[in-house]
């Protein structure tokens, strides 16, 4: 009982079983969800398709995590992840040789270059103007699509270039590349913040920003850099998501990103207080999101409603993580439970007075 109750107050209890609980529905409805097949050296099926479609919104919540962990948050992202693919795709496509590799290099260097301009802005803006996060990412925001508009003169770009495909179509020891790319970066990002003072750093500075900075902490350099690295993190998913469809497209490229990067950081429990995070849980909550996505699309779900029914699950969960929530449920339930016993003990005491 002792290691159930630890079990059921781990953190990543809830979000693993709601991924449990994902994968058997659609297992039973559609029992070839779990089937995998071997096909030119690279692993194919529902699950591997989950995985690759996962690696954008990883890179992109994973940027979101730090950034919330400083007790801010960037809606900028969807915008940024979108000037990536137009910057990169531009290049490609004005290229008298798309296809090769030293292009396909700067391309993707510049477009990265170009996404770490637009991080440092929006911490320039939340660490030394003082803006407030979300308007000043709101900002940037709505610039970044109109940005990502002139680089493409407004066209929807399109290039054939084998090297640049490979990244979201390509597989390495069996698995996609794209999700391989986003795993590395979330280990590399985990040791980081793990192995050293930093995570302490962020989640001091995410406490109380101004108790930090009296105590020596460099918050507004730790605030900064934490907007910055998101910025190149949603730049490298947009190289991922015009890589899969070898397009730049300003409008819809990575359009309500943000709001699903925002629901995979809650569900993985990160505080949206700051000061407490937890990647491990971010990539988990990644997970939740898009099998959730992947099953919506498979039952038939109009578009139109999927905000909605992606809404009430992820309501559903949070509300299981909650321990006020549960400790509201179950202390109703010790009350009934213990009405009928002080009834009887007080209908004894009345017969023994008697």
């Amino acid at each position: 009982m002792t290691m159930l109750r630890r079990m059921v107050r781990h953190p990543l209890f809830w979000p693993v079983l709601a991924l449990v609980v994902l994968i058997i529905v659609n297992t039973i409805s559609r029992p070839s969800f779990v089937s995998i097949t071997v096909k030119d050296g690279g692993l194919y099926g529902s699950l591997i398709d989950i995985l690759r479609n996962s690696s954008q919104l990883m890179l992109v919540s994973l940027g979101m995590t730090l950034v919330i962990a400083t007790r801010g948050i960037d809606l900028s992202v969807g915008a940024v992840l979108a000037v990536s693919g137009a910057v990169s795709l531009t290049i490609i496509g004005s290229s008298d040789s798309p296809g090769d590799l030293g292009t396909v290099t700067v391309a993707i260097l510049t477009g990265l270059l170009v996404t770490l301009v637009l991080g440092i802005w929006n911490g320039f803006l939340v660490s030394v103007v003082k803006i407030q996060p979300i308007i000043a990412t709101l900002l940037l925001m709505f610039a970044g699509r109109g940005i990502a508009m002139l680089i493409t003169k407004g066209q929807i770009t399109t290039i054939t270039s084998a090297p640049y495909r490979y990244l979201s179509s390509g597989h390495l020891f069996g698995l996609p590349v794209a999700f391989l790319i986003a795993l590395v970066v979330v280990v590399l990002v985990a040791l980081v913040v793990r192995r050293t003072a930093l995570g302490m750093l962020l989640e001091a500075v995410g406490i109380n920003p101004e108790a930090s900075r009296l105590a020596g902490v460099q918050s507004r350099g730790i605030i900064w850099m934490v907007y910055a690295l998101s910025g190149v993190l949603a730049g490298l998913a947009g190289i991922l998501y015009s890589s899969n469809i070898s397009a730049a497209d300003a409008n819809n490229a990575g359009l309500n990103i943000e709001l699903d990067a925002i629901l995979a950081v809650v569900i993985g429990g990160t505080s949206l207080m700051g000061g407490k995070f937890s990647i491990s849980g971010t990539v988990v909550g990644v997970l939740v999101i898009q099998t959730l996505t992947t099953s919506i699309t498979f039952l038939g779900v109009p578009p139109a409603v999927t905000p909605l029914f992606k809404a009430l699950v992820v309501i559903v969960i949070c509300l299981v993580q909650s321990q006020k929530a549960r400790d509201m449920l179950f202390s109703r339930r010790r009350r009934r439970a213990a009405a009928p016993a002080a009834a009887v003990a007080q209908a004894e005491a009345e017969a023994v007075a008697r």
